[in-house]
């Protein structure tokens, strides 16, 4: 959808509310950060992200730890948050649940002192984000299957030492994952029992296996039952500590970032209003 479009649509809906209220369309990574960071300290009610789980992310930043409220209308492709949220998907009916939809609090995770909100990741699940990012077409579902596969051919595991709520844990993981929620997005469950109002974060770990014991665990991720595949360890985590060999691939709610080889993870409970 065209961002012409978006402003139409969003314009349309705030006249019908009678509502009055700027329509911002951003062009660069960083500007929605700031308007959401100047709304939040000139006391905004509420503030609605129009965009995929990067722009939810890049708001919901300046939106933790304030009175100010974020608002989900989907529209990117994996959309994790706001599936777990139950956001309807529809514009119309995305700004309308947006703008008069009830308040609730959600828990903030952090990683290597960057906020997320839905699922950080170490390990193959960063380096699909990485390679998802490198296409010249649309991202969408088959884009990182297939990002999905060529990973899994690579079998590249990293070796771990954490220390998880006291509990030391030492081993060789393909994916390790930091869940809010169940969901990376498209229905994919990569921690059936994350909640994100229950204080804590679920620590998945998936070690590593041969190509067909690590494809094989692959299709659970679209049902309930990944967290008791042979190999899936989940544990739920308030604050831990997480050292590597080197610096290792890392995402937060899907975007690629940079991390030192040694760095703290926790949850902040109930840190974000969320309005749906």
């Amino acid at each position: 959808m065209r961002r012409l479009d978006r402003q139409a649509i969003a314009r349309r809906a705030l006249d019908e509310l009678a509502i009055d209220a700027p329509i911002h369309v951003t062009r660069a990574g960083g500007e929605a950060h700031a308007i959401a960071n100047q709304a939040a300290n000139d006391g905004v009610d509420t503030v609605v992200a129009w965009g995929g789980d990067g722009t939810v992310n890049e708001i919901a930043r300046a939106l933790a730890f304030t009175n100010t409220a974020l608002a989900i209308v989907p529209g990117g492709s994996g959309n994790g948050l706001a599936r777990e949220l139950a956001i309807q998907f529809k514009p119309e009916a995305g700004l309308r649940q947006a703008l008069t939809g009830s308040l609730r609090r959600i828990d903030v995770g952090e990683i290597a002192g960057r906020l997320f909100f839905n699922v950080a990741g170490i390990g193959l699940d960063a380096r699909v984000a990485t390679r998802a990012l490198t296409v010249r077409v649309r991202r969408g579902f088959t884009t990182y299957m297939l990002a999905m596969w060529r990973e899994l051919l690579r079998r590249a595991p990293i070796e771990y030492d954490i220390l998880a709520d006291g509990r030391a844990l030492h081993g060789h993981a393909l994916v390790i994952a930091l869940a809010n929620s169940r969901q990376y997005g498209y229905k994919t469950q990569v921690a059936p029992g994350a909640r994100l109002d229950d204080g804590e974060l679920q620590l998945v770990i998936v070690d590593n296996r041969s190509f067909i014991g690590n494809a094989r665990r692959l299709p659970f991720v679209f049902t309930d039952a990944f967290d008791r595949q042979p190999g899936v360890t989940t544990l739920p985590l308030r604050e831990g500590t997480f050292r590597f060999q080197r610096a290792v691939p890392l995402h937060v709610d899907g975007e690629p970032m940079e991390a030192d080889p040694s760095f703290i993870a926790r949850v902040h409970p109930g840190a974000l209003s969320v309005r749906i």
